[in-house]
């Protein structure tokens, strides 16, 4: 662990979600997680754009193509035309995570605006 702190992994998400429900198989957690996960690519696949309410938007950024060097040779090259996922984090996201860390660190909010 370093100083940003653990590293959650898929698995450890879906166990988490299946102890919050006890009703459930953690197979049917997991497929459900791998269902919206799955749909998601294909949406910014397609070129959608997806918006969850409360946590933040998906969309795709285009890099156009260039020409660049290559830094062993010198030589140009022609780099192609890339397409990238972009995350843009909502409003409540930023809120409950900036909370969250203040709260961490022992920061309350008149400490900050007197500062």
């Amino acid at each position: 662990m370093d100083e940003r702190g653990a590293i959650v992994i898929n698995s450890q998400l879906m166990l988490r979600v299946a102890s919050q429900n006890p009703h459930l198989f953690n197979r049917d957690v997991a497929k459900v997680a791998d269902a919206v996960l799955d749909e998601i690519v294909a949406a910014l696949a397609r070129g959608d754009r997806v918006e969850l309410r409360g946590f933040g938007s998906f969309s795709v950024k285009v890099r156009e193509g260039r020409i660049g060097r290559n830094p062993k040779t010198g030589a140009t090259v022609q780099v192609p035309e890339r397409k990238f996922p972009y995350f843009r984090q909502g409003q409540k996201f930023g809120k409950r995570l900036n909370s969250v860390a203040e709260a961490s660190e022992g920061i309350s909010s008149a400490q900050r605006t007197s500062t």
